[in-house]
């Protein structure tokens, strides 16, 4: 699969400089272009790009608050700050994969966004209300991210396991959920993240009870699950699938 990127500079000749050589290193795919932090930030929440090309110096907002806000709604983007001039900030170059004056060579910007571009984990997210028809909407969104991903043969199992944390997200804990798709190099994780009380439990094998089953069906289907303090509230429940061989 190509390495997407989105690239950001209020300078259209420099953006299309560094699409024509994406294009000609082949590998890549722009998946959309910024000219200010605003709509980047926007793009990269839309998008979920594997690596993001960044101008600090952009028109309506701080280089470093385009960077946290990047961060903050597609955290598996990897960041390569593409820069006229060196940054005094440390936290900037703390924060992001790369750091490149636009006084280098070209061909180092392009093959360091290859080389960080291969180690991104590809994430989709979508946020869901407390509702019952929430569970179809994420096994719709679960369809079509994985077709998108050449990823057919994981449909079945993966649909399982979104149903039954969508199911445990709305009705035990109650609350609306996010639900997101990350493809590692080995695994595809699923994560539904709630705001509720209580964490679910698998129930020993019964033939009579209803409630239970589903965590024990996850455990059979996955190579791992579990539940984790969420960063902000709540929490996350996680399973993952091998990836086909």
């Amino acid at each position: 699969m190509p390495i997407r990127a989105l690239l950001v500079d209020d300078v259209d000749d420099v953006r299309r400089l560094v699409r024509t050589a994406l294009r000609f290193h082949g590998g890549f795919e722009v998946v959309a272009e910024a000219s200010d932090g605003a709509e980047a930030v926007r793009l990269a929440q839309d998008h979920h790009p594997d690596v993001v090309v960044l101008d600090l110096g952009l028109p309506d907002l701080a280089g470093r608050d385009v960077l946290s806000r990047i961060r903050e709604l597609s955290p598996g983007s990897k960041v390569v700050v593409y820069s006229g001039a060196d940054a005094d900030d440390r936290w900037v170059r703390e924060h992001v994969e790369g750091y490149v004056l636009k006084e280098e060579e070209l061909d180092y910007l392009i093959e360091l966004l290859a080389s960080v571009g291969s180690r991104a984990s590809r994430q989709s997210v979508l946020e869901l209300p407390k509702a019952l028809t929430s569970a179809a909407l994420a096994r719709r969104f679960v369809t079509d991210t994985l077709f998108d991903w050449s990823l057919e043969p994981l449909t079945e199992a993966a649909l399982i396991v979104a149903s039954e944390l969508a199911a445990n997200a709305v009705t035990h804990a109650d609350s609306p959920f996010r639900i997101q798709l990350s493809l590692n190099p080995s695994t595809l994780r699923i994560d539904v993240v709630d705001f509720g009380a209580g964490t679910p439990e698998p129930m020993p094998p019964s033939t009579s009870s209803e409630h239970g089953r589903g965590l024990l069906l996850i455990d059979a289907l996955t190579t791992a699950w579990g539940i984790d303090r969420a960063a902000t509230a709540g929490k996350v429940v996680w399973a993952e699938l091998a990836l086909p061989k």
